[in-house]
């Protein structure tokens, strides 16, 4: 097993910014295109990321840590394999968003299978 330090070369933050668990991300044309130039995990990410979703749902399809999912992502999008939909201010103060992010975590399983 790899350490998260070294998928993300020891940064934990996106370059430019952190992204936040909702951001939703999905793969450009030219990123699938270029599968091959990619290895592992990144090549993982834009594999998964043929429809839209967001960076918390990623993490938990590929059981990779959310911030390495954010690191990667970032260089992804850095690369133009990813198109990247931050999620406007407004929204993120609103209730029930934060409601359905915490209802929506607290539905994935657990490490023992368990929800």
């Amino acid at each position: 097993m790899v350490r998260p330090f070294l998928l993300t070369e020891g940064r934990v933050v996106a370059p430019g910014a952190e992204l936040p668990m909702e951001t939703q991300v999905v793969a450009t044309t030219e990123g699938l295109r270029q599968l091959g130039a990619l290895a592992f995990e990144r090549r993982a990410i834009v594999e998964a990321c043929g429809v839209p979703q967001s960076l918390a749902e990623l993490a938990v399809r590929l059981g990779l840590h959310l911030n390495v999912v954010r690191v990667l992502a970032g260089d992804l999008r850095a690369g133009r394999f990813l198109t990247v939909h931050e999620p406007r201010a407004a929204i993120n103060t609103d209730v029930d968003v934060l409601r359905r992010v915490i209802n929506g975590l607290r539905a994935i399983p657990t490490a023992a299978g368990r929800a």
